[in-house]
């Protein structure tokens, strides 16, 4: 695996400033960008070491605090394993941020994270991709739809509410994408329900998009993030190939 450098950088917004991570190969050179969005729990140790991963593949990754409004990463204290089940206080903390952070917010704040990363000297100039985990799925999802003309790219991995009946579901962003997409559902989810992955397959196919959805058998809610009970070594990994296999084809295509 490539080498990589990671730092914690600032991002003026038209809000404050947005604390992130970014991290791209030590070569110096510029290479592809990727808009890695975080979980609810934030940015912590086992994100920077999936962003690291992503990065040590020939991407310039940004995993922005997208909790920045009430605070530094870490924003909540966490245990060293996550166990929600065993800890439902952690979402009294958590679940009001997640609230407050409305679909306005986030791609307002989605278009300050392009326009910082994109001038970066890391950073090749070319169209994005875009990641993101749980509640990351739909804004990264919100992005592609919101910032077509710059995401060439979009994968979401066990995200809730991708395709709900509300006004402002992200699914209803699908006629703006020009990204190709990939999913991989969480087996029987609850915060996303098989009539929702039908719902969303279908918005994405009257789009006329390019786009794979799966669901991993056995996986549960948050499968790749190993500080959590959810963890999936098996799915977590069908995730990365999954997901190197996307970027290199779109974002890489003269490689």
């Amino acid at each position: 695996m490539t080498a990589v450098q990671g730092t914690t950088v600032d991002i003026p917004t038209p809000d404050g400033v947005a604390d992130a991570y970014l991290t791209c190969p030590d070569d110096g050179a510029a290479h592809p960008v990727v808009l890695f969005y975080m979980d609810a729990f934030g940015i912590r140790p086992h994100l920077i070491v999936m962003a690291d991963r992503l990065a040590a593949s020939g991407y310039t990754v940004l995993v922005p605090n997208v909790f920045y409004r009430h605070g530094r990463a870490p924003v909540v204290e966490l245990p060293e394993f996550i166990d929600p089940g065993r800890r439902p206080e952690i979402f009294d903390e958590i679940g009001p941020m997640m609230q407050a952070l409305t679909p306005e917010l986030a791609m307002r704040d989605a278009g300050a994270y392009l326009d910082w990363v994109r001038q970066r000297p890391e950073a090749d100039g070319a169209a994005v991709g875009v990641t993101g985990y749980c509640m990351g799925a739909v804004l990264a999802l919100r992005t592609a739809g919101t910032y077509p003309d710059q995401v060439a790219a979009m994968a979401g991995f066990h995200g809730g509410g991708l395709a709900t009946e509300e006004p402002d579901s992200p699914h209803r962003l699908a006629g703006s994408i020009t990204a190709e997409l990939y999913f991989g559902h969480a087996d029987q989810d609850h915060a996303l329900p098989p009539e929702q992955i039908e719902r969303l397959d279908r918005a994405l196919t009257e789009a006329g998009l390019s786009f794979r959805s799966e669901v991993y058998p056995g996986a549960g809610h948050g499968y790749t993030q190993a500080d959590t009970a959810a963890y999936d070594e098996q799915a977590t990994e069908r995730h990365w190939s999954a997901l190197l296999d996307l970027f290199d084809r779109t974002l890489k295509p003269d490689s």
